[in-house]
C-alpha cells in the first residue's frame, strides 16, 4: 500500500491524544538492506524536488523538529537530509536564549534562522520551546523582560497569546511562501530512559547527558500536557503538524523521509523554460568562445 502523510497528520480536524497515539507502529521496511534502498530512493526524489525548488526561487521549506531528548532529532536529520545539496539547506539548533535574545521578542532569534527562498531550512527544537519548556518552568519568563503591565493576570491567558501568536507567524510565513512541516517524534517514556542508560554505556555520548537532563524527566507529565495542548492549539490546514511514531529510530527515519518527500513534491515548482532562441544564441557563443 502507497504511504500517505495523511496517518500522522494533525491539522485540527481531530484532536491530538498523547496518550492514545502510538510510539512505535509496524516497520515501513522489511530489513536492513530495504531500509537503505528505501531511504536513498527518497534522498533521490527530495534532492530532485530541491532542485526544482531551488531553480524556481519562489517557495521555501521549514522543517521544525520537536521531541523530548533521546528521542531522535539529530540521527533523523542526518540521515533524512543525507542527499540533500548542502548549499541549498540551512540547519539550526537552538538552545537556551541568550542575553541578546532576551533583549528582543520570542520570536526574534527564530526569525534571523529561515531559510531563503529556494532554500530548506531545519530547526532543532524551536519557537515551541517559548511555549513548551516555559510552560513547564515558567520561573524562566522572568528573564525575558515582559512589562509587567503587559503580563496577563492568569498565566494560562499568556500560553494562549502566545499560541497566537505562533498561528500568525506560521499563516504569515505559509501566504508569503514558506510553508512549515513540524515533526513532533513521539516516544515513550520507558524507551527515552532506555536510550538514555545507553548513552552512559557508550564514551563518544556519555557527554551529552547531564544532570539538568535527567532532572526534566522528572517533569515528564507535564511536558506531555504541553505538548498535546500545543498540538492541538497550532495545527492548521496550512501549516500541520506531523506525529512521528519514534519507539524504532529505523522506521521514525523512513516515515519522516516519506513525509517530507510527498510534501516537497507537492510543491507546485517546476524548472524554468528558456526559449530555443536563447538556447541557440548561447549554444553560438559556446562554439566562438572555444574558437
Amino acid at each position: 500500500m502507497a504511504f500517505s502523510s495523511k496517518s500522522f497528520r494533525f491539522d485540527n480536524t481531530t484532536p491530538f491524544k498523547y496518550a492514545k497515539t502510538p510510539t512505535l507502529i509496524d516497520p515501513l521496511y522489511a530489513d536492513d538492506d530495504d531500509l537503505n534502498r528505501q531511504l536513498d530512493a527518497l534522498a533521490a526524489r527530495m534532492d530532485q524536488a530541491q532542485n526544482r525548488m531551488h531553480a524556481e526561487e519562489k517557495y521555501g521549506f521549514l522543517v521544525v523538529f520537536q521531541a523530548m531528548d533521546a528521542a531522535g532529532k539529530d540521527s533523523s536529520i542526518r540521515r533524512v537530509f543525507k542527499g540533500v545539496n548542502p548549499s541549498r539547506f540551512r540547519m539550526a539548533a537552538f538552545k537556551k536564549p541568550e542575553t541578546t535574545d532576551l533583549k528582543h521578542d520570542f520570536l526574534w532569534r527564530f526569525w534571523q534562522e529561515m531559510p531563503e527562498r529556494g532554500n530548506i531550512g531545519v530547526f532543532n527544537r524551536s519557537y515551541y520551546e517559548e511555549v513548551l519548556a516555559l510552560r513547564v518552568h515558567p520561573d524562566r519568563l522572568a528573564k525575558q523582560s515582559i512589562p509587567e503591565n503587559l503580563m496577563p493576570k492568569d498565566i494560562e491567558t499568556l500560553w494562549k497569546q502566545r499560541f497566537g501568536d505562533i498561528v500568525h507567524f506560521e499563516n504569515y510565513l505559509f501566504r508569503n511562501g514558506f510553508p512549515i512541516v513540524k515533526l513532533y517524534l513521539h516516544v515513550d517514556r520507558q524507551e527515552q530512559g532506555n536510550r538514555l542508560l545507553a548513552r552512559l554505556d557508550d564514551v563518544e555520548k556519555q557527554w551529552k547527558l547531564s544532570p539538568s537532563d535527567l532532572k526534566e524527566r522528572e517533569f515528564w507529565d507535564d511536558y506531555m500536557k504541553a505538548y498535546e495542548d500545543t498540538i492541538n492549539a497550532t495545527a492548521t490546514k496550512e501549516n500541520p503538524w506531523y506525529v512521528i511514531p519514534s519507539d524504532d529510530r529505523k522506521n521514525q527515519q523512513l516515515i519522516i523521509a516519506n513525509i517530507l518527500t510527498e510534501l516537497l513534491e507537492e510543491l507546485p515548482t517546476s524548472f524554468p523554460e528558456t526559449d530555443e532562441k536563447t538556447i541557440r544564441e548561447q549554444r553560438k557563443l559556446i562554439k566562438e568562445q572555444d574558437e
